[in-house]
This record gives C-alpha cells, sequence and structure tokens, in this order.
C-alpha cells in the first residue's frame, strides 16, 4: 500500500462503496447493476483503487474476480467504520416505516413460511404501503445472499457455521407438535419417543439446514429408537397430503395454522417427560443489525409469531 501521508484526504469515499460491493459479489456486471451504473464505470473505479492502494485487488477467475489478500486485509479494516457510519446515518432521520420505498426480501425457513407469509405480508403492507415485499423459502444460497445483500432478513432455527459477518437474534420458542390424521390409531393427545417409533416420518426439508436427514429421526436414534424416514418434501402441503391418508407422522411446531391442519390432529411432544420447544431466529448482516428498519421488521415477527402461537393454543 502506498504509503502517502494524506491518502485518506485523496482517496474518492465512493470508491471504497464501489470496492465492497465488488467484494460482496465477485463480478463487475452484477456490481454494475447494484450501484446503477455502467461496467465501464466499474472498471475506471477498480483502475483509481488499484493506483491508490497500490494493489491489483481482484483478478479474473472463471466466473467472475478474486479478491486478493491485501483486498481482504483491507475490507477487514475500513468494514467497521463504513457500517458504523451507515448506521449512524440512518439513525439521524426518525423512521417511518410509511415512507419506506424499493424492494425489500425476507427469507423464511419452509417451516415458518407456510405458517406466516399471509399475516406477515398483510401487516408489513399496512405499515409500509409504498415498500414491495419478496417472501422467499429460506435455501442453501441464502446465507451468502445474507451477506451480499441480496437479501436484508432471514428467518430460521440456531444455524450451525454461519457467517461471523450475519447477526443472529432470538424470536421465539416453538413447541414442538406431531400430526396425524384424525383417525390414527394414536389416541393420546400426547406423543413420546417410544410411540413415535413404531410410525414412518413424514420429513419437512428446509433447504440449507436439514437437505440431507430428518431432524425427529435424529432425536428418535438419540433415544436409541430406529428411525423410518417415509416421505419427504419442501412442501407443507404436500407432506399434509400424504399424512391425512397414511399412519405416517408429521413433525412440526404450534405454529401451524389451523386452516392447514384441519384433517389433522396436534400431539404434544414430550422428551424425558418435558415438552420439547426449539429457538427461532432473525439473521441480518452485522451493519443492519441495529437499524430501525431491522427493529422494526422483527418486532413485526415477533408479534406474529405470538399471535399464531396463541391461536393454536
Amino acid at each position: 500500500m502506498k504509503t502517502s501521508a494524506n491518502l485518506f484526504q485523496k482517496l474518492d469515499l465512493n470508491l471504497l462503496r464501489t470496492f465492497r460491493v465488488l467484494l460482496q459479489e465477485r463480478n463487475a456486471r452484477k456490481t454494475a447493476e447494484r450501484l446503477f451504473v455502467t461496467q465501464p464505470a466499474i472498471s475506471q473505479a477498480l483502475q483509481k483503487l488499484r493506483f491508490h492502494l497500490d494493489d491489483e485487488l481482484f483478478v479474473k477467475v472463471q466466473g467472475g474476480l478474486e479478491p486478493t489478500p491485501f483486498a481482504l486485509q483491507v475490507e477487514e479494516k475500513i468494514a467497521p467504520y463504513l457500517d458504523g457510519l451507515e448506521a449512524s446515518l440512518e439513525q439521524l432521520s426518525d423512521f417511518s416505516p410509511s415512507e419506506l420505498e424499493g424492494t425489500i426480501k425476507i427469507a423464511l425457513a419452509p417451516i415458518v413460511l407456510s405458517c406466516l407469509a399471509g399475516s406477515l405480508f398483510i401487516e408489513l403492507r399496512k405499515q409500509a404501503p409504498n415498500l414491495n415485499l419478496e417472501l422467499t423459502s429460506w435455501t442453501q444460497q441464502t446465507p451468502e445472499q445474507l451477506r451480499n445483500g441480496d437479501v436484508f432478513l432471514g428467518m430460521h432455527y440456531d444455524l450451525e457455521s454461519i457467517s461471523k459477518e450475519i447477526a443472529r437474534d432470538k424470536l421465539a420458542d416453538m413447541e414442538a407438535r406431531v400430526y396425524v390424521r384424525q383417525d390414527h390409531p394414536l389416541k393420546s393427545n400426547i406423543i413420546t419417543p417410544h410411540e413415535a417409533a413404531n410410525y414412518e416420518i413424514a420429513s419437512l426439508i428446509s433447504p440449507g439446514w436439514n437437505d440431507n436427514f430428518s431432524f425427529a429421526a435424529q432425536i428418535l436414534e438419540q433415544h436409541g429408537y430406529e428411525a423410518n424416514v417415509g416421505f419427504r418434501s419442501e412442501v407443507v402441503l404436500a407432506i399434509i397430503d400424504v399424512v391425512s391418508s397414511t399412519d405416517m407422522l408429521l413433525p412440526h411446531s404450534n405454529l401451524l395454522p389451523s386452516k392447514h391442519s384441519k384433517q389433522l390432529r396436534a400431539l404434544k411432544v414430550e422428551l424425558n417427560d418435558q415438552p420439547y420447544t426449539k429457538g427461532l431466529y432473525a439473521y441480518i448482516h452485522n451493519k443492519n443489525r441495529h437499524s430501525p428498519k431491522a427493529q422494526w421488521i422483527e418486532g413485526i415477527l415477533r408479534e406474529k409469531i405470538q399471535q399464531h402461537i396463541n391461536n393454536q393454543d
């Protein structure tokens, strides 16, 4: 890096914004689209940055650009300051959801998407009528989309191995439920691993979390029982259709709306004589974690989750 004493004064700080988006996208065309400029403008900005910082910063590879070790070091140094500046500027003005415009994308785990999408959309649209909302299912790409800004906020279980750039805030605890058809041989309103082991499981796939395993099956095996997963799908309604006409068990939660489960009965899950719960978390880039917009959305999520839980009790 050049040792000019006045590098900060000479450097156009807009170049640093371009640098960070390039680092996220690793692609000049996508960077240009996000910044609403042309690709030649991105190339010119990169040339200026290379001159000022005396490093190649990015090299061409198959499929895009690869940052140099020095570029990663620059990002590590400047990120806290630029993220803090962005958050501070947002907080200078009074936050009003009704003034929000543009598009916001929220990624929800399938177990939540089928339960909250309608009420969440209605509430967000009510408070921010000029905001376009995209509710999508959480996928394997969602953590990277949160990191690069394509997805503003996500909601899922407590996930392991997620980037340190992504913060998590607990929203609520769900109680486990197992759903069976109305005339299922199990007549009690409580189910234990011993009873569940006698039936096949219809497992909900949550991409990016249990692509290759059934969480319910893991619990059974941890308690010394052999699990039999008879059906798997990412679509809740497909699983409900199968469970409604078989003796299979649908592991879910007390979030499942009654309109989806009217042909089913809900059994409470007890492990070691205790109800089984699992936390739901909001995931958001560190730079947005304390922004008024993030706190507004998280507040609505907490409210809607609790409403759904109360309606099922």
